[in-house]
């Protein structure tokens, strides 16, 4: 059977818009995995700054001797060279602090607020991360349909989320 011109014109004009609905979806859903992945660095650098960069920064050790109002406090005794002791420093009061209990950690510049040191610190500035990797995840499965690259950003979620569970 011959296929008429206005046939073949309708399928050209029909697999046009197809995929221009496709390049639209892609750079869409492309956008929105970009902007949550920068949320998620964005998030965790303010914390993760101070304890993976802490050349010339004040290190030493915390006794959490209070915590209310969502932060928690203690004396500070300096371990780096040029830190001095100060009576009272301030944690954010999470799950991975403790009342009663000594923690390493990094002051902040300009201020009595301190964060977590070592593994522990590290991984958990970098729990936002985690959160935006399995956020994300899901719209480069659904969005982008790219199946094995969500996998691959969950599992790094959920493996980065684990490990900051475990090392608190």
């Amino acid at each position: 059977m011959p296929v008429s011109a206005a046939a073949a014109r309708s399928r050209q004009a029909s697999s046009a818009s197809s995929a221009l609905l496709t390049f639209g979806r892609v750079t869409a859903m492309g956008t929105v995995t970009a902007l949550i992945l920068i949320a998620g660095v964005w998030a965790s650098w303010g914390t993760a700054q101070h304890v993976l960069l802490t050349k010339g920064r004040e290190r030493g050790t915390v006794e959490v001797t209070r915590c209310a109002d969502g932060w928690c406090s203690g004396p500070y005794a300096p371990v780096s060279a040029g830190s001095q002791a100060r009576g009272r420093v301030v944690l954010e009061d999470s799950v991975a602090v403790a009342e009663g209990r000594s923690y390493g950690v990094v002051l902040k510049p300009g201020g009595d607020g301190a964060v977590r040191a070592g593994a522990a610190g590290v991984l958990f500035a970098w729990v936002p991360l985690g959160g935006a990797l399995l956020l994300a995840s899901v719209v480069v499965a659904g969005g982008l349909r790219r199946v094995r690259a969500a996998w691959v950003m969950a599992g790094a979620g959920v493996a980065l989320l684990t490990a900051a569970f475990f090392a608190v």
